[in-house]
């Protein structure tokens, strides 16, 4: 009798069958509404045309500079907040010192502030009238509706992304790995380099992975810091509103077709990664 107490299986929640059917088809069918449905439209108008048309709309000059720009501000942006990132998630982690609460509420503050406004306060600090706009026309730097306002832009909305995804991973492993390397002789680049970065190498991974599908879709901040030069700051999200405010509605949906796929490939090799590491990534944890 006692051995088949113990056999006997154990059901993971208490909820009726019906309840659990019910749950499982309203998130299905809110998955479907939400999210399948809108992307399929995207793609179905995209190649209403066919896709020869699709790929000469973005065959365009205007279309191939919205394009570049948008991977070279992605490009710059994702390693320079993976670096910073793993600072600031080391320092919250590893050391205790006043105002660690107040660095992770700065750390969070891309998320709670609209990125409309984060545009607009980068105009206000950085524009021809704003605080240091003199000084910058003084010493002929541009940063408003040029490059390095988008990427100040991207900077700023994408920042927490990948110290969010470390700072729990670093503090869950604590300090004994690193206490005994440097214990036994280690340098502070070598511990980093064999001990602390393996230990978080996935979650650095999740974290550069999120932020550069946020660094390519980003459209509020980058709307209002690059004044929609057309072929000199017009990323894809932007040349996507001015298109489809123009009426060229099937190639403001072949860009956006094009910005979906590239965020979907990077869902697709998150996925993957996860699948083909599944051992080793229950191992350390990360699920």
């Amino acid at each position: 009798m006692a051995d088949q107490t113990l056999r006997a299986p154990t059901r993971a929640t208490t909820e009726a069958p019906t309840l659990r059917l019910a749950l499982t088809l309203g998130t299905l069918a809110l998955t479907l509404v939400l999210l399948i449905a809108p992307l399929a439209v995207v793609f179905a108008e995209a190649l209403r045309d066919g896709l020869a048309a699709s790929i000469a709309s973005l065959a365009e000059p205007d279309a191939r500079a919205a394009i570049r720009l948008t991977v070279l501000v992605a490009a710059i942006a994702v390693p320079l907040n993976a670096a910073i990132g793993l600072a600031a998630a080391w320092a919250i982690a590893k050391f205790d010192f006043r105002g660690k609460a107040l660095l992770i509420s700065l750390i969070d503050l891309p998320f709670s502030v609209s990125p409309v406004v984060a545009g607009l306060a980068l105009v206000l600090l950085y524009g021809t009238h704003g605080v240091l706009g003199p000084w910058l026309q003084a010493h002929d730097l541009k940063i408003v509706f040029a490059f390095p306002g988008l990427l100040l832009a991207t900077l700023f909305i994408t920042f927490p992304f990948v110290a969010r995804e470390l700072i729990p991973v670093m503090a869950e492993q604590g300090r004994a790995e690193e206490e005994a390397a440097l214990t036994l002789g280690a340098g502070g680049w070598y511990m980093f380099r064999t001990v602390t970065l393996p230990n978080v190498r996935w979650a650095l991974l999740y974290g550069v992975l999120l932020c550069n599908a946020r660094a390519m879709g980003e459209f509020g901040a980058v709307a209002v810091i690059s004044g929609k030069i057309r072929g000199q700051t017009t990323t894809m999200p932007v040349m996507i509103e001015m298109l489809y405010n123009e009426y060229l509605t099937a190639a403001a949906f072949s860009m956006a077709a094009l910005l979906a796929a590239l965020a979907l490939l990077t869902l697709a090799l998150k996925s993957f990664l996860e699948w083909r590491h599944a051992d080793l990534l229950a191992a350390t944890r990360r699920h």
